[in-house]
């Protein structure tokens, strides 16, 4: 299994008078090689418990094991290094820079791992034309379209060709065929081997064939059909 969580409750605020529970013993498993939608409204803690799995927050208690880590009990210099390794993640505002070039974009994220500018340019090319965005590369990121910015996150995602890809409300703000565009696209990544799992509640991601697992969210609890 790629994902395992167990009893994994998450509160923010703890012991302050401002304290909420996002999410309540949560129980799930995600196998490696599905491609999974997290179900539910604004609110309901699919964002949260995407970024348990995202390794962006760690669970107030509980077990949550992603790609064999337990991760509390890795400190955070660890988790950090563990989620640029494990995880590409698509925000649903695609966090562009638009000052830079959509190659400086893609590569951004390997900055940090000491990677050589010769690497990051090679690595950003190849997923540049298999996304089909080569006539916008040294194109600033704030002058392409948002079919086009939707690719440069999605390569961004996969700079470092990491297992598991997660998206956060993806096609929130795209029209139906660039929505359609982006699926096609991650259904194709399932076939490379990824590990795929979309928070949404659009129908047109909800209603897709290739999705293996609809997870509803409500309120903090998960129903997994």
């Amino acid at each position: 299994m790629m994902i395992e969580l167990e009893s994994v409750n998450k509160i923010y605020n703890q012991g302050q008078p401002n304290e909420v529970q996002a999410l309540y013993d949560v129980d799930l498993v995600i196998e490696a090689n599905s491609m999974v939608c997290l179900r539910g409204a604004s609110g309901s803690g699919k964002s949260t418990l995407l970024s348990i799995i995202g390794c962006i927050l760690p669970p107030t208690s509980g077990r949550a094991t992603v790609a064999g880590k337990q991760l509390s009990r890795l400190p955070d210099r660890f988790m950090t290094i563990h989620r640029r390794q494990t995880i590409g993640f698509i925000f649903q505002q695609f966090n562009i820079l638009p000052d830079l070039t959509v190659q400086e974009n893609i590569s951004l994220p390997l900055l940090p791992l000491g990677v050589s500018p010769e690497e990051r340019r090679m690595r950003a090319k190849v997923l540049i034309e298999r996304l089909g965005i080569s006539h916008r590369q040294n194109f600033p990121a704030g002058q392409i379209s948002g079919g086009e910015l939707q690719r440069v996150a999605i390569a961004r995602a996969l700079i470092n060709d990491q297992p598991i890809i997660l998206a956060d409300e993806p096609t929130a703000h795209l029209d139906t065929k660039l929505s359609k565009e982006f699926l096609q696209i991650m259904v194709d990544l399932k076939k490379t081997g990824k590990t795929i799992i979309i928070a949404s509640h659009d129908p047109l991601v909800t209603e897709k064939p290739e999705i293996d697992r609809i997870i509803d969210v409500t309120d903090g609890r998960v129903d997994v059909s």
